[in-house]
């Protein structure tokens, strides 16, 4: 196809339009009236535009008129008057009887030591990879929301357990046997309250705060006959947690509320406090009690003490143990 009469017959300029013509890649060299100069073949074969009618043609008044699209002089305009500014621009090419196609395209200014203006326009066809890009998306919110449901189901069937082990226990006259099935009864809260925030927020993080909060209501509801003498506190950072993180936080929380209101409050009064605080990227969980304090004879290799340390080690957590006087504080630390 013959350039237009703006073209320049000079030898760099016929051979930068010979190899605009023969690309396989989709281009148009523009003057800067933004009329074509030259097209290679493979754009005229892509989008159906007869190559004898390129030449001396604007590119908005290619075909029959789809390449109208106000965005596309703008973004040339721009980039005649911004070389530097050189963003990629996507439009949807809308023909009769066709497929709309999205495509992505790119121009730069060519350097030159005269005066024509030449624009290098480059046209990516995007439709196939903008579909899958929908369709993943799709199936990536189908599977957030079953997921959210199952999360929803799993909730509320530890609800019922919970309630089954409850009822359980209150059916049993044996203290150790009872003593077991509240300890049950409270892992399996801890669980439930985790999922419930799982569901909630409908992300893979839980906001600590109301986690804790939540859990502790939960236990106390269930283990404390009057909350008006024994309460159960929490203090928290308003932070963000992994949900793997907080279940088990949600665990070791659970194993020390239950420790200290089987042993540290003979006469059912007392507070439990729970703090959670952020030191950048380090943080520590403390369980605090105003009880009886630790026994003189070693506790820590029971069955609480060593569900705590192992959730501590799979947090990269120490565990350390105090009198405080009166009661005790069991802290986990995390630091980098």
């Amino acid at each position: 196809m013959a350039p237009h009469a703006d073209a320049r017959p000079d030898m760099p300029l016929s051979l930068a339009l010979a190899v605009i013509t023969s690309s396989n890649a989709p281009l148009l060299l523009l003057d800067g009236k933004l009329a074509v100069i030259a097209a290679s073949t493979s754009f005229c074969r892509a989008f159906a535009i007869e190559p004898d009618s390129v030449s001396g043609c604007p590119v908005l008044a290619l075909g029959s008129g789809e390449w109208a699209v106000a965005g596309v002089r703008t973004f040339l305009e721009s980039t005649i008057a911004d070389p530097s500014e050189r963003a990629p621009y996507e439009m949807e090419l809308v023909r009769d009887g066709r497929n709309t196609r999205n495509l992505v395209l790119g121009a730069d200014k060519l350097d030159y030591d005269s005066d024509p203006v030449r624009i290098l326009l480059s046209v990516s066809d995007v439709t196939e990879a903008r579909a899958a890009q929908k369709l993943k998306d799709a199936m990536l919110e189908q599977k957030t929301v079953l997921l959210r449901e199952a999360q929803h189901r799993i909730a509320n069937s530890l609800q019922i357990i919970a309630s089954v082990l409850m009822h359980s226990a209150r059916q049993l006259k044996v203290g150790e046997a009872r003593a077991h099935l509240h300890a049950a009864h409270g892992r399996v809260l801890s669980i439930a309250a985790v999922q419930q925030q799982l569901a909630s927020s409908g992300l893979g993080v839980v906001e600590i705060s109301a986690y804790l909060t939540q859990l502790c209501r939960s236990l106390g509801a269930s283990m404390i006959a009057d909350p008006g003498i024994l309460a159960i506190e929490v203090q928290a950072d308003e932070t963000n947690i992994e949900a793997d993180a907080s279940v088990s936080l949600g665990l070791i929380v659970t194993e020390l509320v239950i420790n200290a209101l089987k042993h540290a409050f003979p006469d059912h009064k007392g507070h439990i406090l729970i703090q959670y605080r952020l030191e950048g990227s380090s943080w520590r969980l403390s369980v605090s009690d105003n009880g009886t304090g630790m026994p003189k004879e070693s506790t820590r290799h029971g069955l609480g003490t060593g569900i705590v340390e192992a959730l501590a080690g799979q947090l990269g957590a120490t565990v350390s143990i105090e009198n405080t006087n009166p009661g005790t504080r069991v802290s986990i630390a995390h630091t980098n």
